[in-house]
Parts: structure tokens; sequence; C-alpha cells
């Protein structure tokens, strides 16, 4: 089974951040906090992204798709499901660390929040496999913490072993997530007891392939193509 992991284009929670880290001021966290929104939808520049990544995708072999419950990863997949003339699956499990949820400062109390429903989903995003998902939302938490996260990756990890277990070795799945959650994922696949000693940076739509095949005694084995390409993306700068 191949893997594409990519995370989702450019948020406006992303433009934020940038925008705040080029004051010459300090850049502060808490007021990044309180300006945030729990559900951003991509940017201009994001949907752009998406559409480069749409073609780029399009000329694979990918046979199935999924993306996190999110806003922007959902916004992201539509041109490549377009692409391909697929429909993806929402995947709950490859939603952002943290949840949805507001917080006003940094130290605040976090507030969970649903995310969206099944009906509000169907109705932006029609075609998408909706599975497990009502109208209550899907996050019913505060703040997911970073042990929480590392759980939820060796949990889609053990789910993706099982998926190559029935998938040829050159059948290929795109999934779309986000950057933490992608480094957890990663981590995970290396054998990395979770920390912050290094990180596995993505760009926005960065892709990461990882090839899950036999070897040795081994039934399924991940093989890592490379991390973070971004060759797809051409007249923008890269973006975070």
């Amino acid at each position: 089974m191949i893997l594409y992991l990519i995370r989702h284009g450019q948020s406006t929670n992303n433009l934020l951040d940038e925008e705040l880290k080029k004051r010459t001021e300090p850049f502060s966290f808490d007021e990044y906090m309180s300006r945030r929104v729990s559900e951003p939808p991509l940017t201009e520049n994001g949907e752009r992204q998406a559409d480069q990544l749409g073609t780029f995708i399009g000329s694979l072999p990918v046979a199935h798709l999924f993306c996190s419950p999110m806003l922007r990863t959902m916004q992201t997949m539509r041109p490549v499901a377009s692409s391909l003339g697929s429909a993806p699956s929402v995947w709950v499990d490859l939603h952002e660390h943290g949840g949805i949820f507001q917080r006003a400062s940094a130290d605040g109390e976090a507030v969970g929040l649903p995310g969206m429903g099944r009906t509000e989903m169907a109705a932006n995003f029609p075609g998408y496999r909706l599975d497990g998902i009502d109208d209550k939302g899907w996050w019913f938490g505060g703040e997911e913490d970073r042990a929480g996260c590392h759980a939820r990756a060796v949990r889609v990890l053990e789910e993706l072993y099982r998926m190559a277990q029935d998938l040829a070795a050159d059948e290929a799945v795109a999934a779309i997530s986000h950057g933490t959650f992608m480094d957890s994922l990663l981590k995970a696949m290396v054998g990395r007891i979770p920390g912050d000693q290094f990180y596995f940076n993505h760009h926005n739509t960065g892709i990461t392939r990882v090839d899950f095949l036999p070897w040795g005694d081994k039934n399924c084995v991940p093989f890592f193509r490379y991390v973070n390409r971004t060759d797809h993306l051409v007249g923008d700068k890269l973006t975070y």
C-alpha cells in the first residue's frame, strides 16, 4: 500500500500566525489564541494550493481518499476528489491536535465545540462519505492534550497496517490531515517515543509518501520515499 499523507492548504489561522511573526514586536501566543478561530477556512492562497495539489494527485493512481472532519481539510480535498473522480471518506481520527475548541488566552480554559454535523457537511461537501458522524457533530471534548494526540496517532497507524494487509503493494491511499497530528503519526511509524525533541514539519499541502511493504519476516514495514514534497506548488511562496 502506498500512503500519500498530506497537510491541508493555508488556513486563516495559519495566515494569522505568519502575520504576527512578521511584526517587529515579539510574537505573542496570547494574542494568537485570542484571535484564532476554532474552525478556520482556507485562505484564497490555500484554495490555490489545494487546486495545485488536486492537479498533482490527479495524475497519480490513487484509489482511496480520506480527510479529517475539519473544514480546512475538507476544502483541501475538494479539487483532489474532483481530479480523481472519487468520493472521499471523512476519517475523524485524522483531526488536528486539540480538536475543536476556543481559548481566550494561552493559559485560559478551553471550551470544546462539536464541529460540523452531518447535515452541514453533506450540504457543503456533497458526495463525501460521512460514516459515524451525526448532527451532534464529531468533537465532544475540551482541548485534546499532546498525549491524547500521540495515542490517536498510534490508533491510526494500527488501522493503516490493517488496510495495508487488504490492499495491493501498488494500491494508493491519500489522506489529508494536519501538521501536528502528522508529526505524531510519523513519530509513531518510526517507533519514536512521543516528545518534542524534533518535529516532522510540513508546509501547507506538503506531501509525504510512505509505502507499507512486507520485509523479512514482517508482514508490513513503512518505507519512507519522501517527506514534505511541495514541487506541485507553482508561483506561490511556501506557507506554514
